[in-house]
């Protein structure tokens, strides 16, 4: 069956092919978290997005190859709960935004940066800090080289509108000027994003409403 992104908690997960990945999506604890493996077809090393909920279901996804790497995306509880156990239990390095460690009540090996380069297997993932629902925010980008780009966004940004900003101006305007600048501006209409909640979207299904979520401030 074709990958549609649509996973509800206790549900199956969906799984997507690209050219060097295997992506598996998963919706675990009460809020309907996603969870993303990603897995180099190459290597088999394996990388998850947001332990966020089930440490059990998330380590039952990863099964005998373990995990390599667990990347936070930002730093509110229900994106990390079950990270210490899950990274405990398969001895992952981890990684989060660097201004949201302190935030993060778990171990992180390594602050990420905008723009830095995190690897699973032979794939390179690129960060790109969006500030705004939290400080230290990222989204992580791979662009295949077959086929488009996938970006994992976290809360940054959904179908429909940017991440919850709080009705803060200052806040809302980092993260809109963020997303459109390191997100929109640079990346095409085909980009499939993955969000830290509910349903995927395209770059392109949203370009159009950019004015709209800007003039209306959240």
């Amino acid at each position: 069956m074709a990958y549609t992104g649509e996973v509800t908690t206790g549900g199956p997960r969906d799984v997507r092919e690209t050219s060097e990945l295997t992506i598996t999506k998963v919706s675990v604890g009460t809020i309907d978290n996603n969870a993303y493996l990603l897995r180099c077809r190459a290597t088999g090393e394996q990388l998850l997005i947001d332990a966020a909920a089930e440490p059990s279901t998330l380590l039952e996804l990863a099964g005998e190859a373990g995990l390599a790497s667990i990347v936070t995306t930002h730093r509110h509880w229900d994106h990390w709960i079950a990270l210490a156990e899950v990274a405990s239990a398969t001895g992952a390095r981890t990684y989060a935004g660097r201004d949201d460690v302190e935030g993060i009540d778990a171990r992180i090996d390594v602050p990420v940066d905008d723009g830095d380069t995190i690897r699973v297997g032979a794939v390179s993932l690129t960060a790109r800090h969006l500030a705004g629902h939290s400080p230290g925010s990222i989204a992580l980008l791979y662009r295949d080289p077959a086929g488009i780009p996938h970006l994992f966004t976290g809360d940054s940004l959904f179908p429909g509108g940017v991440g919850n900003t709080e009705k803060d101006p200052a806040r809302f305007a980092s993260l809109i000027d963020d997303v459109e600048k390191k997100i929109f501006a640079e990346l095409p209409d085909e980009t499939w994003v993955y969000p830290g909640h509910g349903k995927d979207t395209t770059l392109g299904a949203e370009r159009p409403s950019l004015p709209e979520w800007r003039a209306r401030g959240w």
